[in-house]
């Protein structure tokens, strides 16, 4: 058994670990974190407190942060970032013992969000989703509205939000530490469409990205 959060990661929590250790992530060091454009493309100022270089709602998700700062993170909120196996397990097979119309308990879903993709914030295919205001113009991305609030969508398996669309989660594969070494990202993103939250589909990034 293990326990794992409800929603990600927002910048009002991270904000609370910078505050506590002094913190500099590496976007902010940087100047600014990257987005790809056909390509990595840095943008100055998009750093987890601005994420795309405006000012932000306390409520988004905490994003431009590395596989080991978001270990860092966990560690110091007396928890750990899953195992790629957790994740999985978490996201799509039903526990819960009596689970709401939708759901089957012990069931194995495609998607996070149950049987369909709707009801995630990804690109084109998961159904409407209203996007924050400051991004809505998509302006901010070439590609896409940008992320949502955390919890803002639809809960899914296991009564979890976000763990497909929004933004790409971190998962811990158990190698070695290595400064670059690919890790597991899971459960796709809003520059995304739904085959990227599909439990089939793995992506891997370096860990300093």
């Amino acid at each position: 058994g293990f326990a794992i959060d409800r929603r990600e990661v927002s910048i009002a929590q991270f904000a609370r670990y910078v505050q506590t250790t002094g913190t500099v992530t590496a976007a902010e060091r940087a100047g600014g974190g990257s987005t790809y454009e056909g390509g990595w493309v840095q943008r100055p100022g998009w750093t987890w407190r601005t994420p795309y270089g405006l000012p932000a709602n306390d409520q988004e998700p905490a994003v431009h942060i590395t596989f080991h700062e978001a270990k860092a993170f966990c560690q110091w909120a007396g928890k750990r970032l899953p195992t790629d196996a957790e994740w999985m397990e978490a996201a799509y097979t039903e526990r819960r013992a009596v689970p709401p119309a939708g759901f089957l308990k012990d069931a194995r879903y495609p998607y996070p969000t149950g049987s369909r993709p709707e009801g995630a914030n990804c690109l084109g295919d998961c159904g409407a989703i209203t996007p924050l205001a400051a991004y809505a113009t998509g302006a901010v991305t070439s590609r896409g509205r940008g992320h949502v609030l955390t919890g803002s969508t639809r809960a899914g398996v296991n009564g979890l939000w976000d763990m497909g669309g929004n933004v790409w989660e971190w998962t811990d594969d158990g190698k070695p530490a290595a400064v670059d070494a690919e890790r597991p990202t899971r459960g796709g993103s809003w520059w995304y469409g739904a085959a990227q939250m599909h439990r089939d589909h793995l992506q891997t990034k370096p860990a300093s990205t």
